[in-house]
């Protein structure tokens, strides 16, 4: 595991390790400009902050490497509140070879994993619950995923943190008063303020009652379609993926293996299985297929159970999603049903998907939370809360110790109060450049 300091400046490539028109190296650190000054022809000393310089750059020994534009960051404008710069060159990898060893050989060592953020985390640019937010935005996989994570690089969790304890603090504030005073010199008897307490708690339940949903849509769901052989479990999975990605045939056990696509259903990103045929067989790979439809079906968020036409519901098959097809032929229109040929009700069939998917998610108007550290943080900052309010007949000294403790789990939430090796093991999950 990597170990991060501020000591010295770093630098990364920004970009993929890829051919391509442009790539951009990023480097922060105090004395990073002048670093790149005897590498670079352009006059970045005459640069104002936060704008861009043409020029070439070189080696120590004066080849040149590249023509270039850097954008040059003066201490408290960039991205890690450092010193820093922004070379966009062009992305050959030979030319980002060659930058990288002239960069090295002027005393600017490669970042590790994450280590531009974890500076800025702690040069105060952003507390640790946005700097989770800028590598949730690098890995999400859905627009819903991407929306939720720049609410929280802009400040939405923070915000909910500061004004809960803002809120805790006028409490103890109120209650310390009458613990600084002798019990002949107490001014009034001190109420516990039962309400807000129950406000502040079901805040914070409902705040982390939206992980679950969070990691649906930035992790996915896996979605199997199952059912007797030739229910119509391809024809399905061909519509839903608008490609003809599997064999459809009128021969029985065609579907050997399962075969798997990713797509998006109703903003949920999706892994959606085509499996083998269930009924019995003696044939050794057609019944090895089965055992594995039966596995996938045990793990699956949802499976879609497909039904041939008028075909009777068997009795093992729990909470599946049901779905009937041929509509074209039986005329189905009763229960959830589809043609193949037509399209008819498929529109209807992937709209039943995405609700049985987000049905018991949690919503309404609270900043969502796609991090188990923030989840914890929240839940244990409640449960402190229940606590003192469980402890009021034990005294105002241990009600106030309960709600210390809630304090100190919003501090651990926000990164004012964090482990170095919880800050490690979280920054070097980040991409590199980032």
């Amino acid at each position: 595991m990597p170990h991060y300091s501020v000591d010295e400046p770093v630098y990364a490539l920004a970009t993929p390790f890829a051919p391509s028109a442009i790539a951009v190296i990023r480097a922060s650190g105090d004395g990073v400009l002048s670093l790149l000054s005897p590498l670079f022809s352009g006059r970045l000393e005459k640069a104002r902050t936060n704008t861009a310089v043409h020029g070439f750059i070189s080696d120590r020994t004066g080849r040149r490497i590249d023509e270039v534009v850097v954008i040059k960051y003066e201490k408290g404008h960039g991205y890690t509140s450092e010193e820093a710069f922004e070379i966009m060159c062009h992305g050959s990898l030979p030319v980002i070879r060659s930058i990288s060893l002239a960069l090295e050989s002027v005393g600017i060592r490669e970042a590790e994993k994450g280590e531009f953020t974890y500076r800025a985390f702690m040069h105060g640019r952003m507390d640790l619950t946005e700097a989770e937010a800028v590598e949730e935005i690098v890995r999400s996989r859905s627009g819903q995923a991407s929306s939720d994570a720049l609410s929280r690089l802009t400040g939405s969790i923070r915000n909910e943190a500061d004004a809960i304890r803002s809120s805790l603090l006028d409490i103890l504030a109120s209650l310390e008063v009458q613990l600084d005073y002798g019990e002949d010199e107490i001014p009034e008897e001190w109420v516990f303020p039962h309400e807000e307490i129950e406000r502040i708690i079901t805040r914070l339940e409902l705040i982390a009652s939206t992980y679950a949903s969070s990691r649906l849509y930035s992790s996915g769901a896996a979605v199997v379609l199952a059912g007797r052989t030739n229910a119509g479990k391809s024809s399905l999975y061909n519509a839903i993926l608008k490609e003809n990605r599997a064999i459809v045939s009128d021969i029985e056990g065609t579907t050997r293996d399962y075969i798997e696509a990713e797509c998006v259903i109703g903003g949920v990103p999706v892994r959606l299985f085509d499996t083998a045929g269930l009924r019995d067989t003696d044939e050794s790979v057609e019944k090895e297929g089965i055992n594995r439809t039966r596995k996938l079906m045990d793990e699956a968020d949802l499976v879609v159970y497909v039904l041939d036409g008028a075909e009777a519901v068997p009795d093992n098959v729990g909470d599946a999603l049901l779905v009937r097809s041929k509509r074209d032929i039986t005329g189905e229109s009763g229960d959830l049903s589809f043609s193949s040929v037509t399209g008819e009700g498929l529109g209807a069939v992937l709209e039943a998907i995405a609700a049985r998917l987000t049905e018991g998610r949690a919503s309404g108007d609270v900043p969502r939370i796609d991090s188990e550290r923030q989840r914890n943080c929240l839940m244990e900052a409640a449960s402190a809360l229940r606590d003192a309010e469980a402890s009021v007949s034990s005294g105002e000294d241990v009600v106030a110790m309960y709600l210390q403790a809630a304090l100190s789990s919003l501090s651990a939430l926000t990164g004012e109060v964090t482990a170095d090796d919880v800050l490690d093991r979280l920054f070097s999950s980040f991409c590199l450049g980032k």
